[in-house]
């Protein structure tokens, strides 16, 4: 029997800063998959590159980093859903190797070199790319189609974010079946794993500290149903900020020890970090780890190392921001840290000892659970919610997902006040009313802003999007005109209505973000590049293949001349025709295969592989 009649096509992604991952429920064997990509590696790199003649995507991308550090994206989560001036982003600006400048609306663009042109990109496009890569890891496992997908994103991911997650996978060509909340995945991931164990109701904390975001849950258990009390967290905080704080050391270093700033070279800061990141994940497990890289600049050997004291000391401060943000979580969730039963680890970053020795002390010295793999854990969890939305799949165990809102909503009052009416860590779905008022005399219309945040200042939090209620009756300030009604869904999308309560006439808005999302046009148009980068990519792959095969015949054939009874077998005339068609060939490879047609090397390779059958055959 073929796999792919084995398992079902809908996959759970967990779509990463630094790497990704993919998963599928098998139905046959009642677990989920962890699928592999091509190198053998169960995570991919979130890294997209540029060269001359193709573009990479995963291993392959970071793979040549280092030797084209200007073409080479990642971090593009970090950018997803924010605008270009945006603090964080001005930060992570200084410490990219590519280039990002201000778009249409303040949206940043990522600019790359490609073909000798350049390109700006859309963060949802490079997010995109990493997940038709995972789509097609999927594919190749599943021997099918891959269409459905649930995507992961930080808790703590605002109304924008998350929606430009959406917007990457409609790109990828993905039918986002819904976006889930990165720790209630891996909560499901151990809660499978272990639920046997459970006996009634069970506090889970998930501590996920991943490449480039951090954020916790608290989540109850009980029987079937995973319900989230309270998250927390920073969209702007994981291994990669570790890995700048080293690099930062390390180039000071190489400044003291050489008389030499190498904070403007591209290529030598790619290698440092690559080494520093080495060294970061050997410091989990060795108390001192060593930094070597062969002519980091102008010929210069570094040779260095590091302890995990020195380690700490840099990043103490952001270790102890992780502490903070979970005792936030806890007070919001009004709970005591001593009812917790379990705190479950998530993502790379958690391996740190440190993080980890913090994080037991706060739970008073209870014992971590480390049961599950950090790295897999959240694309678990997704893979189970892919087969639970999927209508055909039965032998799944029918989980209830509770999960809650990141961040307060509500509308702006007189005097920019910001009135919350769905307050932040509510349970969703929900539908909340908030009396609507005129703000002046004699008003006939009013507009509605909806915003999300926790300022008390309603222009200071992140507006998703406004509307006008007309026709409304003179009247003094402050009479009642509305019932505003805020309404989540269980994917976490918003609708906002108005109902003017005498003309009867009703207003609805959901939620689309249009002032900081892709328009429809705009995504049909980067869709249509997608495929335009498919169908390059493939044609880039047959003629590889092509050359290879070429280049491989021509070996032979030199070699079979080389063999004295073939030599004998051919007469003068023969041989100087193969050779003559040698010597065109390897010309065509060597001087001139950007411009030469794939159907011209291919009508090659299968005239040398007719002449290689007729030398062959004389020699039998």
């Amino acid at each position: 029997m073929k796999r792919k009649q084995e398992v079902h096509c809908a996959v759970g992604i967990d779509l990463g800063t630094t790497y990704s991952c993919v998963a599928v429920w098998q139905e046959q064997h009642c677990r989920v998959e962890i699928i592999h990509n091509d190198q053998g590696n169960r995570t991919t790199p979130s890294f997209v590159a540029f060269t001359q003649n193709q573009r990479l995507i995963g291993d392959a991308a970071k793979n040549q980093a280092s030797a084209n550090p200007q073409n080479t994206v990642f971090d593009a989560k970090r950018l997803i859903g924010r605008k270009f001036s945006d603090p964080t982003v001005q930060d992570d600006i200084l410490l990219w190797p590519f280039k990002v400048v201000a778009g249409v609306d303040d949206r940043p663009m990522i600019t790359v070199k490609y073909k000798d042109q350049e390109k700006q990109l859309y963060a949802e496009e490079v997010s995109s790319m990493v997940l038709t890569k995972m789509r097609d890891i999927a594919e190749k496992y599943l021997e099918t189609p891959v269409k459905d997908a649930v995507i992961t994103v930080p808790a703590y991911f605002n109304d924008s974010q998350r929606k430009a997650t959406t917007d990457a996978g409609v790109i990828a060509g993905l039918n986002v079946m819904r976006v889930m909340n990165e720790p209630t995945a891996a909560a499901v991931a151990y809660g499978l794993d272990k639920r046997t164990n459970f006996d009634g109701e069970r506090n889970i904390f998930v501590f996920d500290l991943g490449g480039g975001t951090f954020d916790v849950s608290l989540l109850t258990i009980k029987g079937n149903v995973f319900e989230v009390k309270a998250t927390a967290g920073n969209t702007h905080l994981g291994g990669e900020d570790f890995d700048n704080r080293m690099v930062k050391y390390f180039v000071q270093e190489f400044k003291k020890k050489n008389k030499v700033d190498i904070s403007g070279n591209a290529k030598s800061l790619r290698r440092l970090r690559s080494a520093c990141e080495r060294a970061k994940r050997s410091l989990s497990f060795l108390v001192v780890a060593t930094i070597e890289v062969d002519s980091l600049f102008q010929g210069i050997d570094f040779s260095s190392s590091i302890n995990r004291a020195k380690f700490e000391e840099m990043n103490m401060d952001l270790f102890n921001e992780c502490m903070k943000t979970v005792e936030i979580c806890l007070t919001e969730a009004k709970m005591d840290k001593r009812s917790v039963d379990d705190v479950v680890l998530v993502g790379g970053s958690s391996r740190i000892p440190k993080v980890q020795e913090l994080l037991q002390d706060f739970f008073n010295g209870k014992e971590l659970c480390m049961s599950i793999n950090p790295d897999e854990a959240v694309a678990y969890g997704a893979a189970v919610q892919a087969a639970l939305l999927s209508e055909d799949v039965k032998n799944v165990p029918q989980l209830v997902l509770q999960d809650v809102t990141p961040l307060s909503l509500g509308i702006s009052a007189l005097g920019d006040i910001m009135s919350v009416v769905i307050p932040k860590n509510t349970c969703i779905p929900v539908n909340k009313t908030r009396s609507c008022v005129t703000s002046q005399d004699n008003q006939t219309s009013t507009l509605i802003k909806v915003y999300e945040g926790e300022r008390t200042r309603a222009s200071d939090n992140n507006l998703l999007g406004s509307f006008t209620l007309s026709g409304i009756p003179p009247a003094p300030r402050g009479s009642h005109i509305s019932n505003v009604c805020f309404a989540i869904n269980e994917n976490g999308i918003l609708t906002v209505s108005a109902n003017n309560n005498v003309s009867g006439v009703l207003k609805a808005i959901t939620i689309t973000n249009h002032r900081d999302r892709l328009s429809s046009e705009e995504i049909k148009k980067l869709i249509q590049e997608a495929e335009k980068y498919h169908i390059e990519d493939k044609k880039f792959l047959r003629k590889a293949t092509a050359l290879n095969a070429l280049d491989d015949y021509l070996y032979k054939m030199r070699n079979a001349l080389k063999k004295e009874d073939i030599n004998l077998k051919l007469s003068s005339q023969e041989i100087e025709i193969i050779e003559s068609t040698i010597s065109a060939i390897a010309n065509l490879i060597d001087e001139n295969n950007q411009e030469v047609e794939i159907d011209v090397l291919e009508d090659h390779l299968k005239g040398l592989k007719s002449t290689m059958e007729d030398i062959l055959a004389k020699t039998i």
